[in-house]
C-alpha cells in the first residue's frame, strides 16, 4: 500500500536524504553499516574522493560520511543516484531491498510484524484514533504535535511507518478487526477541521468493509469498563496471543494467559457498553455532518 510511497522523500532538501539510525537497533544498525562500508569500497574502487563522489551525486559531503559510516539510513533516490555515478549496474541500487526493511523505527516494524501475522485484533482507543485508522494528514497533525518536536524529517519517516502497517486491510485471507473509540476521538479536530471530515470519511469506508467493525464508546456513559485506559489484542492462527493495556502489566506487550484473560474480559464488556457497529457509523455519519 503506502510502504512504497516513499513517504520520506516528501520532505525534499538533498542534505536531508536519509534517516538518523536508531542506537538501539542492532540489526538495523548492523545493516545499514553494511550498505555503507559497501557504499565507500565501490566509491574508493572508482577513484573518487567523498567530496567528487557527493558533487556527482548532488548531496553533501557530510552525507556521504555520515552513509559510508553506518550513522545515516540512505533513502532510495540517493542510492539511484550512487549506482548511477558508480556504474554499478543496478548492484548498489539493489541494496535499497536490504535498507527497505530497517528505514522505519524498531518498536514499528515490531508492530506492522505482530499485525501481519494476526488473525483478529481488537483495540479500544481514549486519545486520538488507532493508528491504523489514521490518514496520513492525521497522523502528520498527531507527529508534529509532539513535545520535544520531531524534525520534519522524522515526522515524515513515522507517517511512512504507520502507512506500511495499513497493508493489514489489504491482506487475504483478511483478519477480523475491531476497534471501539471514545467519543472524544471523533470529536477532536486534530490538524483541524478539514483533517478531521476527511478522517471521519475514511472511517466510514473502512466501517463498512466486511472484516471491520468501528464501535463508539459515547462520553454519556455512565458504567464504563474502560476507564483504565488504552488496550490492545492481537491473536495469531496458532492460537496464541499478545496484549497491551495501557498503565498495567508495565504496560508493555504480555503473553501471560491470566493477563490476556483480563484483557479480553475487558475489551468485550467495553464492546458491550459501545454503540453497535451500525449505530457507530449513523453517529460517525452525524458527526461528519456538523463537521
Amino acid at each position: 500500500m503506502a510502504a512504497e510511497a516513499e513517504a520520506g522523500e516528501l520532505t525534499g532538501g538533498a542534505d536531508e536524504s536519509g534517516w538518523e539510525v536508531d542506537p538501539d537497533d542492532e540489526w538495523g544498525m548492523a545493516v545499514i553499516t553494511t550498505v555503507g562500508r559497501q557504499l565507500k569500497l565501490r566509491r574508493e574502487a572508482a577513484g573518487m574522493r567523498a567530496a567528487e563522489f557527493a558533487e556527482a551525486l548532488g548531496y553533501g559531503e557530510d552525507l556521504v560520511y555520515k552513509v559510508e559510516g553506518g550513522k545515516r539510513i540512505p533513502r532510495r533516490g540517493y542510492l539511484i543516484a550512487a549506482d548511477e555515478v558508480l556504474s554499478a549496474d543496478g548492484h548498489v541500487a539493489a541494496m535499497w531491498e536490504d535498507v527497505k526493511k530497517v528505514r522505519y523505527p524498531k518498536t514499528m516494524r515490531d508492530l506492522a510484524r505482530k499485525e501481519a501475522q494476526a488473525v483478529e485484533l481488537t483495540a479500544y482507543g481514549t486519545h486520538n484514533l488507532h493508528g491504523l485508522l489514521q490518514t496520513p494528514d492525521y497522523m502528520r497533525a498527531l507527529f508534529e504535535m509532539r513535545r520535544p518536536a520531531h524534525s520534519p524529517d522524522q515526522v515524515e519517516r513515522l507517517v511512512g511507518a504507520r502507512m506500511a502497517r495499513k497493508s493489514i486491510f489489504e491482506r487475504d485471507p483478511a483478519p477480523e478487526l475491531c476497534f471501539v473509540q471514545q467519543e472524544s476521538t471523533l470529536r477532536r479536530p486534530l490538524g483541524g477541521k478539514l483533517v478531521l471530515g476527511r478522517q471521519l470519511e475514511h472511517l466510514l469506508e473502512l466501517g463498512r468493509m466486511r472484516n471491520v467493525e468501528i464501535q463508539v464508546m459515547p462520553t454519556a456513559r455512565t458504567v464504563h469498563a474502560g476507564m483504565g485506559g488504552e488496550i490492545q489484542v492481537l491473536k495469531f492462527a496458532d492460537g496464541t496471543a499478545v496484549g497491551r493495556a495501557e498503565g498495567e502489566f508495565g504496560s508493555r506487550p504480555v503473553s501471560e494467559l491470566k493477563h490476556l484473560r483480563i484483557m479480553e474480559l475487558r475489551c468485550g464488556i467495553i464492546r458491550a457498553q459501545a454503540l453497535s457497529p451500525e449505530e457507530s457509523l449513523a453517529f460517525i455519519e452525524k458527526l461528519l455532518g456538523e463537521t
